[in-house]
Parts: structure tokens; C-alpha cells; sequence
């Protein structure tokens, strides 16, 4: 079953409460997102950690009920 990105962006925001995110679905089929997240958390974190902290936040949806996220992240300017 496909999750929808309310439920994705929901997740994220748990984890990172001042977290600008912005989901586009990239096939129109919930199973292919883009996600933007922008978090002060991020600060001092590289990309990778970034990004991992962020699967993470998803804690296992990743591969399973969500196939596959093309991720941005980064921190507010």
C-alpha cells in the first residue's frame, strides 16, 4: 500500500519540529517522492548525516509502504 505524503511530511516534522518540507510525487502513484527538508537540526551535519538522520525520521518506511525518496536536505539561510 502506498503512503501518502501527508503521512511522510507528518513523520519528518515529528522528528525535526522547525522542519520546512516540501513532497512532490514524482510518478503520481504515492510510491515515488521528492522530499526538501530544511531544519536547523541539520547545522554542523553533513549532507549524508543529514539525509540519514531523515530515513531515520521515517523509522523503516523506507523500501517498504514508501519505494523511493529522492532527498534535499539542508539548513535555513
Amino acid at each position: 500500500m502506498p503512503m501518502a505524503s501527508t503521512d511522510i511530511e507528518a513523520m519528518i516534522v515529528e522528528a525535526f519540529p522547525d522542519a520546512i518540507v516540501e513532497i512532490t510525487d514524482l510518478a503520481g502513484d504515492g510510491d515515488h517522492y521528492a522530499a526538501k527538508v530544511v531544519s536547523a537540526a541539520f547545522e554542523g551535519m553533513s549532507r549524508v548525516n543529514q539525509q540519514r538522520a531523515v530515513y531515520a525520521a521515517l523509522k523503516g518506511k523506507m523500501g517498504g509502504e514508501l519505494h523511493a525518496l529522492q532527498l534535499t536536505t539542508g539548513v535555513p539561510e
